[in-house]
């Protein structure tokens, strides 16, 4: 019984590491994912703020330049037509910057649903996690099974007190181990009622011991009474 608890736990203990191994290794994923995510987001974001201020630069200019022609004469009108249409092309690449950026907020909602997945998993592998814990917890309280104190035997009494039957019972349970009080029933063919006064008449005066973990109780004969019943023997022959 403690083999097989010790190889339970052990298995428990080893699910438990195995669900917290693959627990670290999917955060440390979605770890990396999410850097490389916000680093690709920052290169996005500087470009943009490098290119807005460049083409903020030019329109600087292109307003400096309009304001120099509007004081010219009426021949400069060309001019002012080449600057709308630089003015045109600006407004393209606002709005192409603005896809840009609507893209950028696309991947941005893409990583935070990545980050609450992992959340999710986090708590399930914890959850998983504590309930093998719990398991292994249950399987380390099962109780072992109980003995009574045997009572010392009574050395006054010894085998002189014992009937034929008590003997041949004493040396049955010697030989052969713990038995409970039917199968002992069924080997001297005594009642029932009989044969339970015997086995508590043995145990009460020392020469046997009762596992009580479970019914019917298991008797056994004492050490001390198995060396005397083999003294007994070698003096026999």
């Amino acid at each position: 019984m403690p083999d097989a608890l010790l190889v339970l736990v052990g298995i428990l203990l080893a699910v438990t590491v195995g669900a917290a191994v693959e627990y670290y290794r999917q955060l440390r994923r979605a770890q990396r994912e999410y850097e490389k995510a916000r680093g690709a987001v920052e290169d996005i974001v500087l470009s943009f703020n490098r290119q807005l201020r460049h083409e903020a630069q030019k329109l600087e200019a292109v307003a400096y330049k309009v304001e120099a022609i509007a004081s010219k004469s009426d021949g400069n009108l060309s001019k002012m037509e080449e600057v709308a249409r630089k003015v045109s092309n600006f407004e393209t690449r606002i709005a192409t910057n603005s896809e840009n950026s609507e893209r950028i907020s696309a991947r941005l909602d893409e990583v935070e649903k990545m980050a609450r997945e992992t959340v999710a998993s986090q708590t399930t592998v914890a959850t998983r996690i504590s309930n093998l814990e719990e398991q292994a917890k249950r399987f380390q309280t099962v109780p072992e099974a109980s003995f009574e104190a045997a009572i010392p035997i009574k050395r006054e009494k010894a085998m002189a007190q014992l009937t034929e039957t008590e003997i041949s019972v004493l040396e049955m349970l010697a030989s052969e181990g713990a038995k409970t009080a039917p199968e002992i029933k069924e080997r001297v063919k005594l009642s029932r009622e009989h044969t339970a006064r015997l086995m508590k008449k043995l145990y009460e005066e020392g020469y046997l011991e009762r596992e009580t973990s479970k019914i019917p109780f298991r008797y056994s004969v004492k050490k001390e009474m198995e060396k005397l019943l083999k003294r007994t023997e070698g003096q026999a022959t």
